[in-house]
């Protein structure tokens, strides 16, 4: 292999730039133990705020970015993988400090990898991706805490994002009643689609509230942040748990301790990025397990690395549904 295809990203006194190019492995990291023959990554979030240079999220140039990717190990120099070993790589600060996944080749720490569990392919495992194996973090703290389906409904706010559509096929499939809250009611058959029983419009908890409100959930699972979180902790059952994973309309959390110390309410972080072995391989087993992988074909479009500029700029721009898997081949 003389080169191979990348999303590559720099920033010089001329400026930014972004474009597809091609790459010398000469010039991947050196401090990788693991190489990895990618054949799908997909577009998160933070991978749209690096394309599109619309936050400081590289902390190093020139930078490929695609905090996900699944593929076959090529070669390793680590104890726990060999040639021929079907991975997945998620988060560590890949596509931010170190190459990522948005090319067809990439050399990663064997550390970073959990093995792509019996059964499910890349390109399911990227039409999950980091969106979903949050979703199933949430979902495993949810469960950790005894919410059961019994409790009552389960807020999912930014539903039709990629964690929140993601948790819906979960929850539902798992037999909890799902409230979907979205800015997007026009995606309410597809929500209800998901499993949702009630799709909610998102003003109703995006502006600033009263710090404790009527009881309704028993459980919440928060991407989105700010008033939608603070409101989400007001309305919850005594003894309810909500899960935090995400800032989408901001890191502010205008809250009171009243939801905490008169009802008992518990505020669990949710990080996907630094989570351990143990948690992450958790995550990706149940995901095999317990989501109903039908769904998946409802939730994500295929897109070939070409046109990851755009799809970043749709993202950026809140035109995205769903999730996006990125075809490396």
């Amino acid at each position: 292999m003389s080169t191979f295809r990348g999303m590559m990203l720099n920033k010089t006194e001329a400026g930014f730039s972004a474009c597809v190019s091609q790459i010398k492995p000469a010039q991947l990291p050196a401090e990788g133990d693991v190489e990895v023959a990618l054949a799908y990554s997909t577009i998160n979030y933070k991978d749209a705020l690096a394309i599109t240079n619309s936050a400081p999220v590289v902390r190093r140039w020139p930078m490929v970015p695609g905090i996900d990717g699944a593929g076959v190990v090529v070669s390793s120099n680590h104890p726990d993988w060999k040639a021929g070993d079907k991975v997945i790589h998620n988060g560590y600060g890949v596509g931010e400090a170190h190459w990522g996944c948005l090319a067809q080749f990439a050399r990663l720490k064997g550390g970073w990898l959990v093995p792509l569990p019996a059964g499910m392919s890349s390109r399911e495992a990227m039409a999950i991706g980091t969106a979903g194996y949050t979703a199933m973090l949430c979902v495993m703290a949810l469960q950790q805490h005894r919410v059961t389906p019994e409790r009552g409904e389960i807020l999912v706010t930014g539903a039709s994002g990629g964690v929140g559509s993601i948790a819906i096929a979960i929850l539902a499939g798992l037999g909890y009643p799902v409230v979907a809250s979205t800015g997007k009611l026009r995606e309410a058959d597809y929500l209800k689609a998901l499993g949702a029983t009630q799709v909610m419009d998102r003003a109703v908890l995006s502006a600033a509230g009263k710090p404790l409100q009527k009881e309704r959930w028993a459980g919440v699972v928060d991407s989105v942040g700010s008033h939608t979180l603070a409101n989400a902790c007001a309305q919850t059952q005594y003894g309810g748990v909500v899960t935090a994973c995400g800032l989408a309309q901001g890191m502010d959390f205008p809250a009171s301790v009243a939801p905490f110390i008169l009802r008992g309410v518990s505020l669990v972080g949710v990080d996907s990025v630094m989570a351990s072995q143990e948690r992450r391989r958790s995550a990706w087993l149940r995901l095999a397990a317990d989501f109903d992988r039908e769904k998946l074909e409802a939730i994500v479009r295929e897109v070939p690395l070409d046109e990851v500029m755009v799809e970043a700029a749709d993202m950026m721009a809140g035109r995205i549904r769903g999730r996006i898997a990125v075809n490396l081949h």
